[in-house]
């Protein structure tokens, strides 16, 4: 493999007590407690707390390596016991915070895990079904009443714990495996992706680098640490650099939170861009901000404005990922003064492949490779990525594994793509996303989707039309949109709006990409509802099954067409 070696021995565990050594007075975290309280961590306390905890975690006489399953919302003590895992010898085991008991109960048998940390959840009382009584537990300081309750608590335990002598630290090597992240699951049942220490190493040694990270830069924590993105933005990052983090507290808190933080660094979905977006735009419509932003005196004050109002006047570098970004919401970022750059990336590679540099924009395109990332186009035109980042493999799957990780380290990534000329890299659908008409044309779903996703009202997209004569684009609207559309004259009206929406985006296809209906659905897509997973992307296969039967017929009466 031409990828060069792994860089050196610090690994997470002594990049973080390295930090605790050297800055023991240093706020590291600041995590929200509700009716308006904070708690700040030092790194010190950081430090004494992981290794009670670790000291009690041996107490338990696991065997070495033992899978330790961690299931809860963002919080500080989710980073904190990911490190006492490890410090004592074991392998995390992160689970999505919302997943059903059918989904935590296939993870947690799947995993072999032999305990289970419980923390910040808002649907415990729905997982908890899918975890054995016998499993042992212990909960987080923010877990729900029941789970403190009924489990040994980690203030409790901490308390009570001696301090593991660091003698006794693990000190894992690069090939010793520390994590499996099992994917969120858009095709069918989630798979266990296995990291090594080696890949957290080069992750954590890397990555500061690709954006000039410091200690001096602040970020919110909001999207799941289970999910490989924000581990590595968040949690390895803080570990080797020693940015400030900061946790939202809820979905009803976030504006306050965001503003809290006033983030350096922010990373988001599309889905949180265009939110941000459709907000600006019902204040401030893009035709007025057209008019503000041409007068000279006022042009630097509007765009500052906007951006303190959602708490990102600080933010120096914005990014974003896990799906395209409509260029109609990018622009408008760029027009207010804060350019997006798109990452690309995946669990299977720990998010290390692409990233679009600040001066290096082509929208609609995610940026070059990484230090030490090959990348090829394979003859059907599906991305292959190869470097030191790749997965070990699929846990107990070494069938799948040989499918998607060839002998010489090539991992197929499900994506397709296009390679210009300076090395850039271009997301143009998924390989098994992508579908087929009736007339034997082929057709990208996601760029169109973005294109309706972007549109304000509009919450979600999704493109089907396999073996139809043409595709069409159902859409979901926000629930107290639908509520305003209940009687049949304001339904009429916003059709037309909807059927002008649907020209527009019409007008810009290929012939063979342009949409037979717009159908409005009656039913939110949620991660609740499973039909998105926990990182907001469309569970396709759930929204065929949900809608296919009907897909034809909606298609065959053309127009905006309203589920009834």
């Amino acid at each position: 493999m031409n990828a060069g070696n792994h860089p050196g021995s610090a690994g997470p565990l002594a990049a973080f007590f390295g930090k605790v050594q050297n800055h023991p007075a240093d706020i590291a975290m600041v995590q929200p407690l509700g009716a308006g309280k904070l708690q700040e961590f030092t790194r010190a306390q950081m430090g004494e707390q992981v290794l009670r905890m670790a000291h009690h975690l041996c107490s338990l006489g696991l065997p070495p390596g033992s899978h330790v399953a961690l299931m809860s919302k963002n919080c500080a003590e989710w980073i904190l016991a990911d490190l006492a895992i490890w410090a004592a010898g074991h392998v995390s085991v992160p689970l999505y915070p919302n997943l059903t008991s059918t989904t935590v109960r296939q993870i947690l048998e799947h995993s072999e895990s032999r305990l289970l940390f419980v923390g910040k959840l808002d649907t415990w009382d729905e997982a908890r079904r899918g975890v054995p009584d016998s499993m042992p537990k212990i909960a987080l300081s923010l877990a729900p009443d029941r789970a403190l309750s009924d489990y040994p608590c980690w203030a409790d335990l901490v308390a009570g714990a001696s301090t593991l002598d660091p003698a006794d630290i693990a000190r894992p090597g690069a090939e010793d495996l520390a994590t499996i992240i099992y994917t969120s699951g858009t095709t069918g049942v989630p798979k266990g992706v296995m990291h090594s220490f080696g890949t957290l190493t080069l992750m954590g040694e890397r990555l500061p680098g690709v954006y000039d990270i410091s200690h001096r830069d602040r970020m919110i924590s909001y999207l799941p640490l289970s999910h490989v993105a924000e581990r590595v933005a968040v949690e390895l990052s803080m570990l080797y650099v020693g940015q400030k983090v900061f946790f939202a507290e809820s979905l009803d808190t976030f504006a306050e939170d965001i503003r809290r933080a006033r983030p350096t660094l922010f990373f988001a979905v599309p889905r949180i861009w265009t939110k941000f977006y459709q907000q600006a735009s019902q204040t401030l419509p893009p035709r007025k901000l057209d008019m503000l932003l041409k007068i000279p005196l006022l042009n630097r004050v509007v765009r500052k404005k906007i951006r303190e109002a959602m708490g990102l006047d600080q933010c120096r570098i914005a990014l974003s990922g896990a799906s395209a970004l409509s260029p109609e919401v990018m622009e408008w970022f760029r027009r207010i003064g804060l350019e997006i750059l798109e990452v690309y990336g995946m669990t299977e590679n720990m998010a290390w492949s692409h990233a679009t540099r600040a001066g290096d924009q082509r929208i609609g395109w995610v940026g070059s490779s990484h230090e030490g990332v090959e990348c090829r186009i394979a003859e059907n035109g599906e991305i292959l990525v190869r470097s030191l980042a790749n997965m070990v493999g699929y846990y107990k799957d070494p069938e799948k594994t040989r499918e998607d990780l060839t002998d010489d380290g090539w991992l197929h990534t499900g994506d397709k793509g296009e390679i210009d000329a300076h090395g850039r890299l271009k997301i143009v659908g998924r390989v098994k996303e992508i579908f087929k008409t009736e007339k034997g044309k082929y057709v990208a779903p996601a760029p169109i989707e973005g294109r309706f996703a972007a549109f304000p009202g509009i919450d979600q997209a999704c493109v089907m039309g396999s073996n139809l004569p043409q595709p069409l684009v159902l859409v979901c609207l926000p629930a107290e949109a639908l509520a305003q559309l209940a009687d049949d004259q304001a339904r009429e009206e916003y059709s037309g709006t909807l059927a002008d929406l649907l020209a527009q985006v019409n007008s810009e296809l290929d012939a063979h990409e342009r949409l037979a209906a717009l159908v409005v659905v009656k039913e939110s897509w949620s991660v609740e509802n499973n039909l998105l997973t926990p990182t907001l992307k469309l569970k396709r296969n759930e929204l065929e099954a949900l809608y296919g039967s009907r897909v034809a017929n909606w298609a065959s009466q053309g127009g905006v067409v309203w589920e009834s």
